[in-house]
């Protein structure tokens, strides 16, 4: 676009929606300009459109459309690998004010939820009903369900129960030129035509714009929360004791690593008191009723004990459990008062999680920067986390070089290089390594059949393919 189409466009959006749905003013539309992926690149988008109906996005994608303008959805902004982050010239589309709970069918159990809900909305909806929403992303308070969908979000408990993928059965998508497609099927079952639901999750806003999903529930009842807690003095252990679970053939509803930097910066930020020499943290979940549930947890309870932990016990009652669980939900907030965090995401097998966090604890002493480390352990999803001192831009290369050599070490032990943040902007590096030209070429196929002037996101999700080389 150039500098003369910026003023049409924003006036031709201001002309069409309602009062109060575009921001132009620089103050206005600098707060969603990006993600909380701040080491991604971005710049002041033209305008945003503060989208409360269907309707506003249709007319959006329209107007940006015959300007040629690039059209950025967003959530509530919580991504971390700068998939929200805006360009010069682009219509940042904003669902956060699309709230509504459209249905929830308690005998069919399934729900059907605008793009803008927030994740414990929902949960907390449907549980009135007794039903329950598994998908938990640690950001569940803040993130919403279209973001979660578009990056195909994981959670806490998804080692037993399974992503978001596992849990959308259709959705309403607003297509690149405007035009509105129903996807999917409320039934159990459901195989008629190909599987574009199942596409469009995790694409990240470059093939459409999730306006609404129907998902899928399950029954609230019928389980049994009993926790178990393991202290490690070293990443090891704790990572062995993680392989041992796996090994043993357990599959918990949850189990979650934290290391010591997350948790003194938690327990520094919350007033708690950690037992002396700990390097790390396991909480582990099962939640099979009766018996069933108190013989699991006796057994990892003793595989936590072999692998070296100590002070490792059992916490029964709901609100204990939920205090335990609540260190890792702040890790990330915790960590962020001490300056600016470099967020990893990548997924090894499960076997390989002894392994991998050696090798984060030797990359961080190779580039001297502070990694902490944070993981869904239970399917081998880790999240290191890298600090760098604000204004410290020496200190800011160090961590980008760990950032890359930690992907490379996720890939040599043949993980891959986003679980569930996404691939963005920050991930383009890893996702050209790991996917093959012929997969890129794939991946292209389907951007240009469904968006062939490139305006929805461009530049996230999957790198540039490569020209063919002559002669």
């Amino acid at each position: 676009m150039t500098s003369d189409e910026l003023p049409a466009l924003a006036a031709a959006l201001r002309s069409a929606l309602p009062d109060g749905v575009v921001l132009t003013d620089e103050s206005s539309v600098g707060p969603y300009a990006h993600d909380d992926a701040e080491w991604a690149e971005y710049a002041a988008p033209a305008a945003v459109v503060l989208a409360t109906s269907i309707d506003d996005v249709v007319t959006a994608v329209r107007i940006a459309g015959a300007h040629g303008a690039p059209v950025v959805p967003r959530g509530a902004g919580t991504g971390l690998s700068g998939g929200a982050n805006a360009m010069p010239g682009a219509v940042v589309l904003s669902l956060e004010r699309m709230t509504r709970i459209l249905e929830v069918d308690v005998p069919e159990r399934f729900a059907v939820a605008e793009a803008g809900v927030l994740n414990d909305d929902l949960r907390r909806r449907v549980a009135a009903d007794g039903l329950w929403y598994p998908p938990d992303p640690a950001s569940q308070a803040i993130s919403t369900i279209g973001g979660n969908v578009a990056t195909n979000a994981g959670g806490l408990c998804c080692v037993k129960y399974g992503v978001t993928r596992d849990y959308v059965l259709g959705m309403t998508v607003v297509l690149a030129d405007g035009t509105v497609a129903r996807l999917g099927r409320t039934t159990a079952k459901g195989v008629t035509g190909y599987d574009l639901t199942g596409l469009l999750v995790g694409s990240e806003g470059t093939l459409g714009i999730i306006v609404d999903v129907t998902l899928k529930l399950r029954p609230l009842a019928g389980r049994e929360d009993r926790a178990v807690v393991g202290w490690f003095s070293s990443l090891a252990d704790a990572g062995e004791a993680v392989a041992a679970v796996s090994r043993a053939g357990i599959v918990p509803a949850a189990l979650e690593l934290i290391d010591s930097t997350c948790l003194r910066a938690v327990a520094d930020w919350q007033g708690w008191t950690l037992p002396d020499g700990a390097a790390a943290l396991l909480l582990a979940k099962v939640d099979e009723p009766g018996s069933t549930g108190e013989a699991l947890a006796h057994q990892v309870e003793g595989l936590f004990a072999d692998a070296g932990g100590t002070h490792v016990e059992r916490a029964f009652a709901p609100d204990e459990v939920d205090r335990l669980f609540l260190a890792r939900r702040l890790a990330y907030p915790a960590l962020e008062r001490l300056g600016p965090v470099l967020t990893e995401d990548v997924c090894v097998p499960r076997s390989a999680v002894p392994t991998m966090l050696a090798r984060i604890e030797a990359i961080a002493s190779r580039h001297e920067v502070v990694i902490a480390n944070i993981a869904h352990a239970g399917d081998g999803n880790l999240h290191p986390l890298i600090i760098a001192p604000e204004g410290d831009d020496e200190a800011k290369a160090r961590a980008k070089a760990a950032f890359d050599r930690i992907v490379d070490e996720c890939r040599a032990l043949g993980g891959t290089v986003t679980g569930e943040h996404g691939v963005g902007l920050l991930k383009l590096p890893g996702a050209a390594e790991e996917l093959s030209p012929v997969t890129l070429a794939l991946h292209r196929a389907v951007k240009d059949a469904l968006d062939p002037r490139g305006l929805l996101n461009p530049g996230k999700a999957f790198p540039a393919v490569p020209a063919p080389s002559e002669g």
